[in-house]
């Protein structure tokens, strides 16, 4: 009983494709329609060689200069503070420098760090100490076994980020400090649970 009611529903399901596609075919080819007819040429090819066009004259106007716009180029002057240098200004290199064979050291660069509380200061550096040192635990158990390329990459990372939070801290930014010192901690943890 439920073979021929399969049965039956598989081939409704047939019937109902082979109507739809029919139904599709059909609106395809009256969209379509017929191809036109074509037109036979009103000279027949081997004689077309004989035809010459016809010129067409055209007589010129009496005033030229009324019958043609004026198509010349506006050229805007330049501004005069453009007109005084005719290439790039020369770079001013202090004399120092010229005379020290060695590479001067970079300046240390100022940080623009946010005012913050004592009690939020503390609370940061505290979290950065905690990730830092979750961090340190989780490379140092890692230091005696074998890592494949991209273990060895992750652990250089987590180097680098506690490095850098160090840095912060030192520097008083003690947000960036958490923040660098908390993905040394998320990258370590990865690294130890790809082990």
């Amino acid at each position: 009983m439920a073979q021929t009611l399969l049965k039956q529903s598989i081939v409704a399901k047939h019937v109902h494709a082979c109507v739809i596609l029919g139904l599709m075919s059909s609106a395809v080819f009256s969209v379509s329609g017929c191809a036109p007819e074509r037109r036979k040429a009103s000279i027949p090819w081997h004689t077309a060689v004989l035809v010459r066009p016809v010129s067409l004259h055209f007589l010129p106007p009496e005033n030229m200069e009324e019958a043609a716009p004026d198509l010349a180029p506006e050229i805007p002057i330049p501004a005069p503070l453009a007109l005084g240098r005719s290439g790039p200004a020369r770079p001013r290199i202090p004399s120092a420098s010229i005379n020290s064979n060695a590479h001067p050291a970079q300046p240390d660069i100022p940080q623009i760090v946010p005012g913050l509380s004592a009690q939020e200061s503390a609370s940061l550096q505290k979290e950065e100490e905690q990730s830092l040192n979750t961090a340190e635990r989780n490379l140092a158990a890692t230091s005696g076994k074998s890592l494949n390329a991209t273990q060895a990459d992750l652990a250089s990372k987590v180097r680098s980020f506690i490095t850098d939070a160090r840095d912060a801290g030192r520097a008083g930014d003690w947000e960036r400090a958490r923040d660098l010192a908390k993905k040394a901690q998320i990258l370590s943890e990865e690294l130890i649970g790809s082990l």
